[in-house]
């Protein structure tokens, strides 16, 4: 049950004088503004802004010794919420928010896991350098960097962790590790897709690419026959060239009428070959708008830096990954929206299929698209008897766009050998699982 804020209930332990000195408890200003996520409310007896590793190692200690619950937030946008809790700590990662361009030359960048990826972007703009980080400038870089990173230049680049070089880490007995291809490999294997259950990421090294700049085409259709219109947009994406990456948002319009927007980045400043490589999407339906422009990609991911405060409604989410988009699977996700808030297929394959399916823990390089949908309590049963409907076309779910967790979620997100090599791991550097707050991988065989 959710404590009241002020409430003595919250405040149950007495936090030692070096954590003290950096939290933020119920009635203390500010503590409004850090208590939430973006989906889900929460009542942490406190929320640690911490420094650096020490203040992450005594936090584990003491979460350890008084058996308070913990959970890990880096920027507190995602939408599976699980950044906050009810009596714990909150260890905040917000302070750790450094951007160091280490070589222009080779790209080579490392990035505090509290920054935000609009930061990021900016931050490497003048550098002519950019990684592909997910489509909102407010979402921490630790939380993605760990899950997989669906970005706006996916088909061009691939994903945020096939960028990462390496992670350092505090373990759950406070020590702190640099991971990479040559140091804990198998660490840095599971970090890259389920780094959540290992450890508190601080930072991360990545390859940033050489981007000067992007075309943006942003295409409102009536989707009114909206299955039609997704394959449609389906097999536009799939002909398209790599430069082309399009995330399609299914929404009511006007009037209670189906729309749907695309927002396409073509990965270049060229307009003409821009225009010529998304002309193909624009016959996904009625065209009621486009605009095509060119624009610097830090552009399109400001980070606004809002106080998260539970507020999208739109609280249950399901996630799935889709080789192709034909009439079975098009009229099964038409069926979805009608109970769902919003519908959205990102567009995938291309680069990110580049990559073996055994060199990390994410591990999904075959399908071609990612779809989202979320809807309010209230309409979950109808929902999710409509996500049923669906599942025998699912692939795979990417981890950060889904609310429910079990064995079944897990499977899905860790196909074949990729989950029991996970649940080995996690016995080696979690033996007491600390670290269960986000899609906790369990103890013994799966």
């Amino acid at each position: 049950m959710p404590v009241p804020a002020g409430s003595s209930s919250a405040l149950e332990f007495t936090l030692p004088e070096p954590l003290a000195a950096i939290a933020t408890r119920p009635g203390d200003p500010g503590y409004e503004a850090v208590r939430h996520t973006y989906t889900r409310p929460g009542s942490p007896a406190a929320v640690l802004r911490v420094r650096n590793e020490r203040d992450i190692g005594a936090a584990l200690a003491f979460a350890r010794r008084e058996h308070v619950p913990l959970t890990v937030r880096s920027g507190g946008h995602g939408i599976s919420g699980r950044s906050t809790n009810d009596g714990g700590l909150v260890v905040d990662l917000s302070l750790l928010a450094s951007v160091t361009v280490l070589d222009a030359e080779s790209g080579l960048v490392r990035v505090g896991a509290g920054a935000r990826w609009g930061d990021v972007a900016a931050a490497l703009a003048p550098h002519g350098l950019a990684v592909s980080s997910g489509d909102t400038g407010d979402v921490g870089v630790g939380g993605l960097a760990t899950a997989g990173g669906i970005g706006l230049m996916s088909r061009r680049y691939g994903l945020t962790v096939d960028h990462m070089r390496a992670a350092e880490l505090v373990l759950a007995d406070g020590s702190l590790v640099r991971t990479d291809d040559l140091h804990d490999p198998d660490l840095f294997w599971a970090v890259r897709g389920a780094g959540a259950n290992f450890g508190v990421a601080t930072a991360f090294e990545f390859h940033a690419s050489s981007v000067e700049g992007v075309c943006v085409d942003v295409s409102l259709y009536d989707a009114s026959d909206t299955a039609a219109a997704l394959t449609r947009w389906g097999e536009a994406v799939e002909a398209s060239p790599r430069m082309v990456t399009s995330f399609l948002t299914l929404v009511t319009g006007p009037g209670g009428r189906p729309v749907a927007q695309a927002m396409t980045v073509y990965a270049g400043t060229d307009l003409e070959a821009a225009d010529r490589a998304v002309r193909n999407l624009r016959s996904t339906g009625p065209l009621l708008h486009n605009r095509l422009s060119a624009t610097s990609y830090h552009r399109l991911v400001p980070a606004a830096h809002q106080p998260q405060r539970a507020q999208q409604p739109l609280s249950v989410v399901r996630s799935g990954l889709l080789h192709r988009l034909d009439t079975a699977v098009t009229e099964a996700i038409a069926s979805v929206a009608d109970a769902a808030g919003i519908v959205q297929l990102r567009s995938v394959g291309g680069a990110v299929n580049d990559m073996p399916a055994a060199a990390m823990a994410y591990a999904h390089r075959s399908q071609n698209f990612s779809l989202m949908a979320a809807t309010v309590p209230a309409l979950a049963n109808d929902f999710d008897q409509r996500w049923e409907a669906l599942t025998p076309h699912v692939d795979g779910l990417y981890l950060s766009f889904e609310t429910r967790t079990g064995m079944r979620q897990l499977q899905d997100a860790f196909p074949g050998p990729v989950l029991p090599r996970l649940i080995a791991l996690k016995a080696h550097y979690d033996p007491e699982h600390r670290f269960d707050n986000n899609f906790a991988l369990p103890t013994g065989p799966a």
